[in-house]
């Protein structure tokens, strides 16, 4: 076995009503340096990242673990020297990447040689949705869904011409405590029109008419209107970002990050001003990540 680096990226589900089907990679990062070992480690040194106990309570170990035994494998020994500065329960996939991670690890250490499409079937039947996983790992922003029989089918958009501004809280939101909040069932009239909302902000994402797609990101019924109340900061943040020339700005995720999509060469000037409006927030210009999940040797 030879020394080797797997870098997955961020990413930002839903993008407003695209909800539990969208999502788009941003230029965050979790590094593992994976070394030869003869017995298994985990080293972190990142402050984005929890503790390290017994290597077998590790997530990423077990994603590695369950994804090798999916193809009769046993895992050999590693020691892993993990780097990341994606926040967890921000909003930012940071789960979604360990996924990833995961059945990258497997699929090195156990030479499985999985395609792309296997890895994301894999991911998808560990997370329970595509949006986060397809992003983080084909990089980009990308369309997906998952039939009732297990079938997944997915796109890429065309590269988009937008930059990103984060609003990173110093508060975490569970994405279960997200979901919480939100009704069981919608109303076919209600679902028609929120929809709607959906299928226009990705037609206008793509034919490149980004006003309109931000405006309809500002629409969504799915899920913003329910979780706002957990962001207490959400319409100030808004309003101020429409202000400073955004197209629109959405929940990322189940929040409590929020999303800024704004003009090329723009989120510099934007960000800047944004952090001195939220002093208690870390607010950061990103690039969209169109690689996705990277390996080398």
């Amino acid at each position: 076995m030879k020394a080797s680096i797997i870098t997955v990226p961020a990413s930002s589900a839903n993008i407003g009503p695209g909800f539990d089907s969208a999502g788009i990679a941003v230029q965050r990062f979790l590094t593992l340096h994976v070394l030869p070992s003869e017995e298994w480690a985990f080293i972190h040194e990142s402050e984005c990242l929890p503790a390290v106990t017994d290597y077998q309570d590790h997530f990423i170990y077990q994603i590695a673990k369950k994804t090798a035994a999916s193809y009769q494998k046993t895992l050999p020994s590693a020691s892993i020297h993990v780097t990341s500065d994606i926040p967890l329960a921000r909003g930012l996939g940071s789960s979604a990447s360990a996924i990833i991670a995961g059945i990258e690890l497997a699929n090195m250490l156990c030479e499985l040689h999985l395609t792309n499409e296997e890895k994301l079937k894999l991911a998808c039947d560990i997370e329970g949705h595509p949006d986060n996983v397809a992003a983080a790992l084909f990089g980009g922003c990308i369309l997906a869904v998952q039939s009732e029989d297990g079938q997944i089918n997915f796109t890429k958009l065309p590269r988009l011409n937008l930059e990103l501004v984060m609003h990173i809280p110093n508060f975490e939101l569970k994405t279960e405590d997200a979901r919480k909040v939100l009704p069981d069932t919608y109303e076919r009239d209600y679902a028609t029109t929120a929809s709607a909302i959906s299928n226009l902000m990705i037609a206008s994402l793509m034919s490149g008419d980004y006003a309109l797609a931000g405006q309809m990101m500002e629409q969504d019924m799915f899920h913003e209107a329910f979780r706002a109340k957990l962001i207490p900061d959400f319409a100030d943040i808004k309003e101020k970002a429409k202000a400073l020339g955004a197209y629109g700005t959405v929940i990322s995720g189940a929040g409590p990050t929020t999303i800024s999509f704004v003009p090329k060469g723009e989120s510099e000037k934007i960000a800047a001003a944004m952090q001195s409006f939220l002093p208690d927030y870390e607010v950061v210009a990103l690039q969209i990540d169109e690689t996705g999940l990277q390996t080398t040797s």
